[in-house]
């Protein structure tokens, strides 16, 4: 186990797990070692977790002088880590009471964090309640922005702080992210692993932002000049936002492209109810929470029916719509049969499939009924050599105002199979 010396000679330990960034973390407990954090909800699948021992726990040593173990003194074990990493800037996670002591790292090393993670943190050294000498050097609302982005995240469950107190503990944060993970307790990342490890890794993603449209999570990716026309892209069922890349960066050169993750998907939180009407709430939250209205929304399969969906129920929305092979909203005939769950770690939670095939088999006849709704101009791309039945989308792009079908030669993944051609038909329709 590699160590290195404090300030004052005392021998501290830490471990590491994982790859990538390094990313410091302290425990929580002025007693606990930081094998209590494991490896945080499988967080070291795409950090590199370093696990400080504290003084006189775990591995580190003890000290002869009492007043070390302040947490006011601690600061500068934590900024001897930091320089023997050879960091220039570091992402720093705490949790519990170890929060009192990022946040007065924070304010003496302001300069030396890319991001701070405070985990069901102590509040007592930001004066909630007001503690003596912690309080003197800790941030208030009125310092300056602090040049590192912020997540305090809370268990719904937890009363240390309740998530109320955590709440008014990230508001002292300029522009900070709070988070509340839901049915977890004190310990969020053994509750929910998962949950906590797609939260957090969206965070340290400069590449991944978040909304919480009605208090669902939705992580999107942005490319392109922030001031250019936006188009919004809608990934299909057991997709992410990833699958759009060649595309977005095609797009990047004369829009502002953003796509996100539906519910239930990539690092975007996974409540476990879905449904095609609940993806449609989720683009329009989207869309409202990045003031996108009059956008050009793209959407493919099962992101393509929401899209279609949610401009049937809010005609003007959209500026432009372009479906690619989604499902028609009719019967699927066969039916789709029981779906089994494949072996081994998902990107999506397992529960969309068999609720979305449900309603393949099943759909609502109002959706068909309301094509004839739907205002903005609209283009349905079809996969030639696709499973979904290709004269269906003929139909329904007949019952659309001023709709249009365009086939592509490819299967039902129009946009990776064949990217050129449906990036000559977006071009084809004003769009690229």
């Amino acid at each position: 186990m590699p160590t290195l010396r404090a300030y004052d000679g005392t021998e501290l330990a830490y471990r590491v797990m994982g790859e990538g960034e390094p990313l410091i973390c302290l425990p929580g407990g002025s007693t606990r070692a930081a094998a209590c954090l494991g490896d945080l909800g499988g967080l070291s699948r795409t950090r590199q977790l370093v696990l400080l021992d504290l003084r006189g726990t775990g591995d580190s040593a003890n000290s002869a002088d009492r007043s070390t173990y302040h947490c006011g003194r601690s600061v500068d074990d934590v900024e001897a880590l930091r320089v023997h990493l050879g960091l220039r800037q570091i992402d720093l996670l705490a949790h519990s009471t170890s929060g009192d002591l990022a946040v007065l790292y924070a304010a003496r090393h302001p300069r030396c964090l890319r991001s701070l993670i405070l985990v069901a943190p102590g509040t007592r050294a930001v004066g909630l309640p007001a503690t003596g000498h912690d309080v003197r050097d800790a941030p208030s609302p009125r310092d300056p922005e602090p040049g590192y982005p912020v997540l305090v995240l809370a268990g719904e469950r937890d009363s240390a702080p309740s998530p109320d107190r955590a709440a008014q503990f990230a508001a002292l944060f300029p522009d900070a992210e709070f988070a509340v993970q839901r049915g977890a307790g004190h310990c969020p990342w053994i509750d929910d692993p998962g949950a906590f490890a797609r939260t957090l890794t969206a965070f340290l993603d400069p590449e991944v932002s978040s909304v919480r449209p009605g208090g669902i999570r939705l992580a999107y990716r942005t490319w392109g000049d922030p001031c250019a026309p936006p188009v919004v892209l809608a990934h299909g069922r057991c997709g992410d936002s990833r699958d759009w890349a060649t595309v977005a960066r095609e797009l990047a050169a004369h829009h502002r492209v953003y796509a996100l993750d539906f519910r239930g998907h990539g690092l975007s939180d996974w409540p476990g109810r879905y449904s095609f009407e609940l993806f449609r709430d989720d683009l329009h939250g989207f869309l409202e929470a990045r003031n996108l209205a009059g956008a050009t929304v793209v959407g493919h399969s099962m992101g393509g029916a929401a899209a279609l969906m949610l401009a049937e129920q809010q005609p003007g929305l959209i500026g432009s719509l372009v479906i690619e092979d989604a499902p028609p909203p009719v019967p699927l005939d066969p039916p789709c049969p029981p779906a089994e769950r494949p072996e081994g770690p998902l990107g999506f939670d397992w529960p969309v499939v068999p609720a979305i095939d449900d309603q393949l088999n099943d759909p609502d006849p109002a959706v068909l009924e309301r094509l004839g709704d739907i205002t903005a101009p609209t283009l349905l791309i079809g996969g030639t050599r696709s499973h979904i039945d290709q004269r269906q989308l003929v139909l329904a792009a007949e019952r659309i105002p001023g709709g249009r079908f365009v086939p592509v030669d490819a299967g039902h993944l129009v946009h990776t199979e064949n990217p050129g051609a449906f990036l000559a038909a977006l071009r084809s329709f004003g769009v690229g």
